[in-house]
């Protein structure tokens, strides 16, 4: 009964049986998934494919893409969230959004001129307006529909096409890699099953943790990091177990990808820092409307600058240089981890936190060290530069 009304299906459609039973199955997958609110993104696609159909490659099509595809997300947030980290619709949401913002403007570059696009737009660009099939296919892709990562339309026809393999005519060697992967995300995930409850985010709001030494509650806060990141990258690395080797190494974690490909849109803006401003900006909206994002993303930008310029700093600095290479430096490398580890989990609080009521308590048990530290590091850096760097070298970073 199921083969007669499969080929039936697939005559009228015009693609082959074996695409349609894949369609299928990757639709009862999302169904299981997502339940009775699978219509949310079934809407989101079907007023996506009909802009791409009606709309043509126009500047109109890929604004009104953005904008409607960003205003239902934000408002299934406004009405889903709560003060607490939510497994809902709008989770695998998020992502479908970012693909069909992106599907709008690799559709818009397939009409320029090859001399106008990059490389990587090239790669992406799409000839010629897809199939419905072809969209819900890429929006509904078991190798990313859940958690990401971003891939591109032209990616995902390469894959079906069996184009992207390491054996050329043959299905690629895939089984070893993906177990691999497996293996690896079922290693963060076990880790992070064993240690969490010794680490829960709930402990930050108790009066045991703001009755610990000062000394104590930074290390808790270091420590809780890096078990908070074992959840997501479990969940980042087993959600793309996908059938191509080439796919499996540009799926990396989906929020950096996100990042790579707003900021790359903005290259027209003609200034690196406002592309990495608005580019933030964008990614703190797109993860949710709680305060904890903004702050979040507020405070990587500002320790990624002061960062940048520290570096610097000990490059253009013979004295600094050397004492980089010298024999101390075992004892400059623990100390650059303890900061590291430290003021990466430092901004995670708000992340995981959400409320700033919550987040708040957080940092004024730890008096704001983070904030104060690399304020007081980036006032200094300017004066640091002029009493280690040779006047020469300052000359010629300001030419450069």
């Amino acid at each position: 009964m199921a083969a007669p009304l499969l080929e039936t299906v697939s005559e009228s459609l015009g693609s082959p049986e074996p695409a349609v039973r894949l369609i299928l199955s990757i639709l009862i997958a999302r169904c299981v998934s997502a339940g009775a609110q699978l219509y949310h993104s079934v809407v989101c696609v079907l007023v996506q494919f009909l802009m791409l159909r009606l709309m043509g490659r126009t500047v109109t099509a890929v604004l009104s893409s953005f904008t409607f595809q960003m205003i239902y997300l934000l408002a299934g947030y406004y009405y889903t969230a709560t003060e607490e980290y939510d497994i809902k619709w709008t989770m695998p949401h998020c992502v479908l959004t970012l693909k069909l913002v992106g599907l709008s403007f690799d559709y818009y570059d397939g009409g320029k001129e090859p001399s106008q696009l990059s490389l990587e737009q090239k790669k992406a660009a799409l000839p010629s307006v897809p199939s419905l099939l072809e969209v819900c296919g890429f929006s509904y892709f078991y190798g990313g529909f859940l958690v990401g990562p971003q891939f591109t339309l032209r990616s995902y026809q390469r894959l079906v096409a069996r184009e992207l393999t390491d054996s050329p005519g043959k299905p690629p060697n895939s089984v070893v890699p993906a177990m691999k992967r497996f293996s690896l995300g079922f290693l963060c995930l076990l880790i992070y099953a064993i240690f969490s409850p010794y680490y829960p985010d709930s402990y930050y709001l108790t009066a045991e943790y703001e009755a610990q030494p000062f000394w104590y509650r930074c290390v808790f806060i270091l420590l809780w990091a890096k078990i908070v990141l074992y959840k997501y990258v479990s969940c980042w690395v087993i959600a793309s177990p996908v059938e191509d080797v080439e796919l499996l190494k540009a799926f990396l974690l989906p929020c950096f990808s996100a990042f790579r490909h707003v900021f790359k849109r903005l290259k027209f803006l003609g200034n690196k820092t406002l592309s990495h401003v608005t580019t933030l900006f964008f990614l703190t909206i797109w993860h949710g409307l709680h305060s904890g994002y903004i702050l979040c993303f507020t405070m990587e930008f500002f320790i990624i600058t002061v960062e940048r310029q520290a570096l610097a700093l000990v490059r253009d600095s013979p004295l600094l240089s050397k004492l980089a290479s010298s024999p101390l430096y075992p004892f400059i490398y623990v100390v650059q981890q303890f900061i590291h580890w430290l003021f990466m989990g430092y901004p995670l609080v708000p992340f995981c936190l959400f409320t700033y009521d919550k987040w708040l308590k957080v940092y004024s048990s730890v008096y704001f060290c983070g904030h104060i530290f690399f304020l007081a590091t980036f006032l200094s850096i300017p004066y640091l530069r002029k009493a280690l760097v040779p006047k020469k070298e300052r000359r010629d970073k300001k030419q450069d």
